[in-house]
């Protein structure tokens, strides 16, 4: 499945009438067909271990150093009041409103192998009407996960915006990307892991997981036999989205990392579903390897709707019209014209090459391919789900 554009559409299906083919009354983005072998793919690509995800975590804070740019809400200053207060300095929020303070919501988010110690990247955005968050500094702060407990700290450092913005006396302003919202790579301690578990015990076996990316029956099945050719009745397919791996006695558990490796580095072949995609908002079209047609018939035209929009004066001169006055009158010419369409037969197709090849033959425009997918689909010919977006 990949992505192509009208023009090398047709082009690499040896159609040369483009101008038929880029010939459309509303816009369209891509139509997107193509056809090619499916190559193998390692399984761990196309699996998730089940076990091995991280967590967030948040946390409010403050960023100080602002130059005018902070908040100028009293939220802020009654956080700085309160943190300043612990220092023996008494502060009320209308002393701290020179914008030079910014209310923030920090994340981070906990991998599942972070140990305490490690350093991970938090993500830094304004809560309240703060212009911009370039140059200021990031106070420690604390990081909890959903279950309240603190996982990590923010420590005192530079917010990192990747952005400016330049504003002159009369108002006009230039921003280039989010000033609001900034980045501080490994700005957090790890006080508390949260380590995954890969491998479940049941029964006195161990067994490892793989969850698909997505499910689907001959995929799982191929996954299955590749474990199977190696390590002989280790694996079976629970169903299409879960593969279920015995660790065989023989792998010590210091070797249970070594082994999940070697699975997951085997080569499977992903069996693509048969399904067409269409956006019809912006006119993209996708069509999976295995999809095809049987032979039909299809009469491919275009209704060409014009409009004209004209104004005119009506200026009253007849007998009995006294008190009458010039108006302006608004008046529309509407006018439908279809363009003659063939019926063209098209035979039974494999695949998508071919199907492209015929349906482009026809010089059908992306809208006009909307609606003979549906109608082929209604009609029994087209051997694929219809996927709107």
């Amino acid at each position: 499945m990949a992505v192509l554009n009208v023009k090398a559409a047709a082009a690499a299906c040896g159609v040369n009438d483009g101008k038929r083919l880029m010939k459309w009354y509303y816009p369209i983005v891509l139509f997107c067909i193509l056809a090619g072998a499916a190559a193998p793919t390692r399984i761990k690509d196309i699996v998730e271990i089940q076990g091995v995800r991280g967590n967030s975590l948040s946390g409010v804070g403050l960023v100080v150093g602002l130059n005018g740019s902070g908040d100028s809400s009293k939220i802020s200053g009654q956080a700085v009041a309160s943190l300043v207060r612990r220092e023996g300095i008494t502060l009320t929020p209308g002393d701290l409103s020179s914008g030079s303070v910014a209310l923030v919501w920090v994340t981070a988010e906990l991998g599942p192998w972070d140990r305490e110690g490690a350093l991970i990247d938090i993500s830094v955005g304004t809560l309240g009407d703060a212009k911009s968050l370039q140059g200021g500094m990031l106070l420690a702060t604390e990081l909890k996960g959903f279950d309240g407990e603190v996982y990590a700290v923010a420590r005192m450092s530079s917010v990192s915006t990747i952005s400016w913005t330049s504003e002159g006396n009369t108002g006009s302003k230039v921003t280039k990307n989010h000033p609001t919202v900034g980045r501080v790579p490994r700005g957090a301690y790890v006080e508390k892991r949260e380590l995954g578990e890969f491998v479940e015990e049941i029964a006195g076996r161990r067994y490892v997981t793989l969850t698909l990316l997505n499910s689907d029956f001959t995929t799982a099945e191929r996954i299955r036999k590749a474990i199977d050719a190696l390590y002989p009745q280790a694996a079976f397919a629970q169903d299409p989205g879960t593969v279920r791996v015995c660790i065989p006695q023989e792998i010590s558990r210091l070797d249970e990392v070594s082994f999940v490796d070697r699975i997951t580095q085997l080569d499977v072949e992903v069996d693509a579903p048969a399904i067409v995609v269409i956006n019809e908002r912006t006119g993209t079209i996708v069509i999976g390897g295995n999809v095809g047609i049987s032979e039909t018939a299809i009469a491919q035209g275009s209704l060409v709707v014009k409009i004209k929009e004209q104004a005119y004066v009506s200026q009253p001169t007849t007998p009995f019209t006294e008190g009458a006055t010039t108006a302006v009158v608004d008046t529309s010419d509407v006018s439908v014209e279809e363009d003659e369409g063939a019926l063209i037969r098209v035979p039974a197709v494999v695949t998508v090459t071919e199907l492209a090849n015929a349906l482009n033959a026809i010089g059908a425009t992306p809208r006009d391919l909307v609606a003979i997918f549906n109608a082929l689909r209604v009609a029994g010919a087209l051997q694929a789900k219809i996927e709107m977006m």
